[in-house]
């Protein structure tokens, strides 16, 4: 489906009900992806949703949130964090779009990392992303957005076997 309008905006605290549903949603359509099962998902109580919607107002980190303007249904998100250890610069995370949403004909996935690396830039020289092997869509995006592989291997966090791998873009 291709929106005929979209806006990106930073989540808040108050849109924890629509933080967690994109979160249930992202997490039954692509379990590889995130450091989070559905199922420890669905235990979380509603002070962690909000913690979550309120990372798109913290200083340390962003919280993007694509909405369609005709139906006014979430179709996408994306965030950074500002990790802890000296001389490290912003982190992409938590990327997904709704399928009927995918593609660069519709402009979601675009329209939500120009966001993240509007607010990355203000906080480093280049943006890195981990994603996993097993996931060529993700990659594919991330090369044609000028990100390359760093050839730095993490283990994947909540499987055994299955690597991701780092990659980074110069802002």
């Amino acid at each position: 489906m291709r929106s005929s309008s979209l806006t990106v905006r930073s989540t808040t605290e108050e849109d924890w009900r629509e933080v967690r549903a994109l979160r249930l949603e992202m997490l039954a359509d692509t379990p590889i992806a995130y450091g989070e099962t559905l199922e420890q998902a669905l235990r979380q109580q509603e002070p962690e949703w909000r913690l979550r919607g309120r990372r798109g107002q913290e200083p340390r980190s962003a919280s993007f949130v694509a909405i369609d303007g005709g139906s006014m249904q979430w179709v996408g998100t994306m965030g950074g964090y500002l990790p802890t250890a000296p001389g490290e610069g912003p982190l992409l995370v938590g990327v997904y779009v709704s399928p009927g949403f995918r593609g660069a004909s519709a402009g979601v996935a675009d329209a939500l990392l120009d966001a993240v690396e509007g607010w990355a830039r203000g906080h480093g020289s280049d943006l890195t992303l981990h994603v996993h092997e097993d996931n060529p869509r993700a990659i594919g995006f991330y090369q044609r957005r000028g990100f390359v592989d760093t050839g730095r291997r993490l283990q994947y966090e909540l499987y055994d076997g299955g690597q991701e791998w780092e990659m980074r873009k110069p802002l």
